[in-house]
C-alpha cells in the first residue's frame, strides 16, 4: 500500500509538470524552425520567442514545468556538453592560442566582476557576463548561471547575458572579418582573432569561413579552446559562488552531505565523466554525435523556458550599466588579441 502510495505521488508530481514542458516544447519547436528559416541563432529566436509568450509563465499549471525546464534540463544540457570535447582537440591547435586563450577568459571573468561592483551592480552579473564574453556565448552564460548564488534577478540577468551576447556575436560576425582585413591579417592571423574573441561558435564558423576554408576551420578549433575551459571555469565559479552562498547563510545547506562537506553539483560531475570518457576514447563516435546534439536540444529547450519565465520589462529595467559592462567586456577581449598580435604574441 505505501509502494502504491509512493508511485500515486509520484505519478502527481510528475503529471504537474506536463503542461510547462509542452508550452516549453512548443516555443522551443516553433523558435527551432523560424531560426532555421529566417538564419537567425535559435538561442536568441528561444529566448525572445519566449519572452514575448511571458504571461503563461503566470499560469498556476504551467509554471512549474517552466521552472523544471530553466533549471534541470538545463543541467542535464550542460551535463552532455562533457560528450562533444575531448584533449585531443587541445593538441591539433598549438600551444600559443591556447596559452593566449587560457589567460584571456580569466581575465575577462575578473574584469567582468571589478567593474561590475564599479558601476554599483552585482558581481555575479559581472561574472556572468564576462564568461559569456569569454568562453562559448549562450551556452556558457546557461551553465554558469546554473551554479550561480540564486537571488532575485538572476533569471532576469541570465536572459539579458543570453540576449546581449548573442546580439554582440551576430554583430561581430559581420565585422570582425573586415577588420582583420583592415588590419593585415592573414588567414591564420584571422581565424586566431575571430576564433578567440567572437562568443558563440556559429557565428565563429560564418565569420572565419567568410575569410576562406582554412580560416573557417583554424578558428572553430580556435574557439573549441574556449569551450573547453567552460568546465574548469565552471568549477571555480561554483566554488566562488558557494562562498558567497555561506557568506549570505542561504544555499549552502543543499549541496554538503550529511558529514558538513561540500559536494561539486552532479551535473558538473556528469559533464567531467563524459568528458574524460570522450577523451579516452570510450563514446563511440555516433553516440558522442548524439549526445551532443541532445545536449544542443536541451539548451535550445531550456533557454525557451527562461524566456517564458522573463518580462521584456524588467529587461529594460536592468539599466545601461548592464550594457555597458557587456559591451565593453566584448570590446576588451578583442582589443586583447590585437594587441597581442601586434606586440607579436601570436
Amino acid at each position: 500500500m505505501m509502494v502504491g502510495s509512493t508511485l500515486s505521488r509520484s505519478f502527481g508530481a510528475g503529471y504537474r509538470l506536463v503542461p510547462g514542458l509542452l508550452t516549453v516544447t512548443l516555443v522551443a519547436l516553433s523558435a527551432t524552425f523560424l531560426a532555421r528559416q529566417y538564419v537567425v541563432p535559435v538561442m536568441l529566436m528561444a529566448l525572445l520567442l519566449g519572452a514575448s509568450v511571458h504571461f503563461l509563465s503566470k499560469n498556476e499549471e504551467c509554471r512549474a514545468g517552466i521552472d523544471f525546464a530553466a533549471r534541470r534540463v538545463l543541467r542535464f544540457g550542460v551535463a552532455l556538453l562533457g560528450a562533444r570535447l575531448s584533449i585531443e582537440q587541445l593538441s591539433a591547435i598549438g600551444y600559443a592560442p591556447i596559452v593566449a586563450v587560457a589567460i584571456a577568459v580569466p581575465v575577462t571573468i575578473l574584469l567582468g566582476a571589478l567593474v561590475a561592483r564599479f558601476l554599483k551592480l552585482r558581481p555575479e552579473i559581472g561574472v556572468l557576463t564576462g564568461g559569456a564574453t569569454a568562453i562559448c556565448g549562450a551556452s556558457a552564460a546557461m551553465a554558469i548561471s546554473a551554479v550561480l548564488p540564486n537571488h532575485r534577478d538572476r533569471d532576469r540577468d541570465t536572459a539579458f547575458a543570453v540576449l546581449g551576447v548573442t546580439t554582440l556575436s551576430t554583430i561581430a560576425m559581420v565585422a570582425y572579418p573586415a577588420l582583420a582585413r583592415a588590419l593585415g591579417y592573414d588567414d591564420v592571423e584571422a581565424a586566431v582573432l575571430i576564433g578567440a574573441t567572437i562568443h558563440d561558435v556559429a557565428q565563429v564558423a560564418g565569420a572565419g569561413f567568410t575569410i576562406s576554408e582554412e580560416a573557417g576551420e583554424l578558428a572553430i578549433f580556435v574557439k573549441l579552446v574556449r569551450v573547453l575551459l567552460l568546465l574548469p571555469t565552471v568549477l571555480l565559479i561554483a566554488l566562488w559562488a558557494r562562498g558567497r552562498a555561506d557568506e549570505d547563510g542561504a544555499g549552502a545547506a543543499d549541496r554538503r552531505d550529511t558529514h558538513g562537506v561540500a559536494r561539486p553539483p552532479l551535473f558538473l560531475v556528469a559533464f567531467v565523466a563524459l568528458f574524460l570518457l570522450n577523451s579516452a576514447g570510450l563514446i563511440p563516435a555516433l553516440l558522442a554525435d548524439a549526445l551532443a546534439t541532445a545536449a544542443g536540444g536541451c539548451l535550445v529547450f531550456a533557454v525557451a523556458a527562461l524566456g517564458l519565465k522573463t518580462n521584456l520589462k524588467s529587461l529594460l529595467r536592468i539599466g545601461p550599466a548592464a550594457c555597458f559592462l557587456l559591451a565593453g567586456e566584448t570590446l576588451f577581449l578583442l582589443a586583447l588579441f590585437v594587441a597581442a598580435r601586434a606586440f607579436g604574441v601570436l
